[in-house]
């Protein structure tokens, strides 16, 4: 096997070659950021307490207040998960004390965080952020954007996952999703189909990043194998 490898290194002028084995391999060490919805982040909890997402949570920070009897904060108190609150302002988005609490994780997760991460932030922490957003932008921007479509009876909804840069939600992009709506939907019906392939498409792009099956290339373009 190593005299397999040494040759395909040199026929790839190869320097560095990284094989993970789930099983054996330390898991990922994670940090989540999330806002006021949580259907994602509740998704990635749930995915990760059945061992089906080969990660450490080390912590979950939100610009949103939770209570103590809420689902998720008895979650990640069962769990030894910390949750920490920063209340951001435009003045103030709390990025140096964000930073003290992610440096040790190998890569953070927006699980809607509504919030803009600036690029000293980015900079400084030098490592991948993968977020999540629904697929209506740029048609539907700001406020309630999933009433904006339906209002406007669109026939097809999605779901992005891409890496974060400084440019806003235009990082390359790692998993996409789409589901067909219809007339047939009210408002309720086409927000939770919505929000599930936010859930599907970010669990989807965490799993392949973690098994290294994320390939960036060029400027702005991966490749999912």
């Amino acid at each position: 096997m190593d005299e397999d490898f040494l040759n395909l290194s040199k026929l790839f002028s190869a320097t560095r070659s990284v094989v993970r084995v789930p099983d054996l391999d330390p898991k990922f060490k994670i940090g989540i950021l999330a806002s006021k919805q949580d259907h994602c982040l509740v998704d990635l909890l749930h995915r990760w307490q059945e061992g089906r997402l080969p990660v450490e949570i080390t912590c979950v920070i939100s610009n949103h207040e939770r209570g103590p009897n809420t689902h998720v904060i008895r979650f990640l108190e069962r769990n030894n998960i910390p949750y920490h609150y920063l209340n951001t302002t435009k003045e103030n988005k709390r990025e140096g004390e964000m930073l003290e609490l992610v440096l040790d994780t190998d890569f953070l997760v927006l699980a809607r965080y509504m919030q803009i991460l600036s690029g000293n932030f980015l900079r400084t922490y030098g490592k991948d952020v993968i977020n999540i957003h629904h697929g209506l932008l740029p048609s539907f921007k700001g406020g309630n954007p999933s009433k904006q479509a339906f209002d406007a009876g669109v026939k097809l909804i999605g779901a992005t996952s891409h890496f974060v840069t400084e440019e806003l939600d235009s990082g390359p992009i790692i998993e996409q999703m789409v589901e067909r709506v219809s007339h047939r939907d009210n408002l309720e019906s086409f927000v939770q189909k919505s929000e599930n392939l936010e859930r599907q498409c970010l669990a989807k792009a965490m799993r392949s990043y973690c098994e290294l099956r994320v390939l960036p290339y060029e400027e702005n373009r991966t490749v999912v194998f």
